[in-house]
């Protein structure tokens, strides 16, 4: 039975979608990967935009409840940002839960230059965070 991965975040628009996107390329066929919030502000323009840079398509992708997701039994919850993980309401859940706080780059201000340079920099550190975790966790 493939493993079942879901990435939180505290609205699924930026960073839980990057974390979806590079889990579901690194993990192949290996497990099931979902991601949600616990609010929902829509996939992120921009998020799309940095990830197509590295050839991955999130621009089919959906931003969800966490409520949605409760009758599902999950073997890993990973949080990816401080705010989901202390806000979140109670999940009943079994899983191995992980955290790590990447900076939202949907918050960057400045040029555009310089706003694209974050979501550059959030976009590798969370590949970097997802290729570990799978080899740890799935391979």
């Amino acid at each position: 039975m493939k493993k079942k991965i879901l990435v939180l975040c505290t609205g699924n628009s930026c960073r839980s979608q990057i974390a979806e996107g590079y889990l579901r390329y690194f993990v192949q066929d290996k497990a099931e990967i979902y991601s949600a919030g616990i609010e929902t502000h829509g996939v992120n323009p921009k998020a799309v935009e940095t990830m197509k840079e590295d050839e991955i398509d999130i621009s089919q992708y959906t931003s969800n409840n966490i409520d949605e997701y409760r009758n599902i039994n999950f073997d890993f919850v990973i949080t990816v940002c401080d705010h989901a993980k202390e806000n979140c309401p109670y999940f009943p859940t079994k899983a191995m839960t992980f955290h790590h706080n990447f900076q939202d780059p949907a918050k960057a201000v400045g040029t555009v230059e310089e706003i694209n340079f974050a979501f550059k920099k959030v976009r590798e550190e969370i590949k970097n965070y997802c290729e570990n975790f799978i080899k740890e966790n799935i391979l």
